[in-house]
């Protein structure tokens, strides 16, 4: 299993600077949030791609994902709405594809639809996707959030998908706030996981980001849940760029590193990793 950071948690960060971080602190990945307000998204050109997979490659740091804010399972208008999300969801696809990154992350989205329409248009849309993402070498991932917040809930779209290049990012705090046991959302994702991202808050009323390890995510539990996930990746996710009271991302980062390395080993050793407590605040 490896290692990797969001760059949500440093908002705006030039790519160099990214990827000297994730070298300093032993970072093997990033994981690049795809929006138009930072350095990397849909709108780069074929030689600003091909420049940032170079400067990736040339340190030995991976793209792990393109982290696109598509909603799924959101309600559209027939027509030029409805084209405009499969055109985004596309153009995320290529994105990854050209950075030589492996997974484009993209949320539900359902809000307070119904849940049946809502996974419906869900499934149907990540089929769509479901074709370029194999040809072009990348799987989208629903990520548990927002309307879909388990394991439970985005494995039921993903049965329906069944295709290997859809599946899914686990969240493991909205999970949490979603009451489902990390066993509970590792089994329900099963074959779907692609990677899991990792984070910490004080409580369930209080989602300011923590230092990963201080705050009262069951990381031991994740870990545990895991087991050794050859090939598998932890992404710390610091949500810095919602909460700009937040500790700055950068000197965080080294102990970040270690407590992931801690959640790896007990992992690896069927959990035990981590310092998260136990709890729901």
């Amino acid at each position: 299993m490896r290692a990797a950071f969001s760059t949500l948690g440093v908002p705006g960060l030039p790519v160099a600077e990214v990827v000297r971080l994730a070298v300093a602190c032993g970072y093997q990945g990033v994981e690049l949030r795809a929006h138009p307000e930072e350095p990397v998204h849909p709108g780069l050109g074929v030689r600003e791609r091909a420049a940032v997979r170079g400067r990736f490659a040339a340190a030995g740091v991976a793209v792990l994902a393109v982290a696109g804010y598509a909603r799924v399972a959101a309600e559209c208008a027939e027509g030029a709405a409805e084209a405009a999300l499969a055109h985004e969801v596309a153009e995320l696809v290529h994105l990854a594809a050209d950075l030589g990154a492996r997974y484009v992350r993209v949320f539900p989205g359902g809000g307070g639809r119904p849940v049946e329409r809502a996974e419906a248009d869900a499934v149907r849309r990540l089929s769509a996707v479901a074709p370029l993402a194999a040809e072009r070498g990348v799987r989208v991932l629903l990520e548990t959030h927002d309307s879909h917040r388990t394991g439970a809930a985005v494995a039921r779209i993903l049965a329906a998908v069944d295709h290997p290049h859809v599946g899914a990012v686990w969240d493991v705090l909205h999970g949490w706030l979603g009451g489902e046991a990390p066993a509970a959302t590792r089994a329900a994702l099963a074959h779907h996981l692609g990677y899991v991202q990792v984070k910490d808050v004080a409580s369930a009323r209080d989602l300011t980001p923590l230092p990963l390890g201080a705050g009262v995510l069951p990381l031991a539990e994740v870990a545990a849940a895991l087991g050794p996930l050859d090939g598998g990746w932890l992404c710390w996710e610091y949500e810095k760029r919602w909460y700009p009271g937040a500790a700055e991302l950068p000197g965080l980062l080294a102990e970040g590193r270690a407590c992931l390395e801690r959640l790896i080993d007990g992992a690896a050793e069927g959990g035990g990793g981590g310092r998260g407590r136990e709890g729901g605040g």
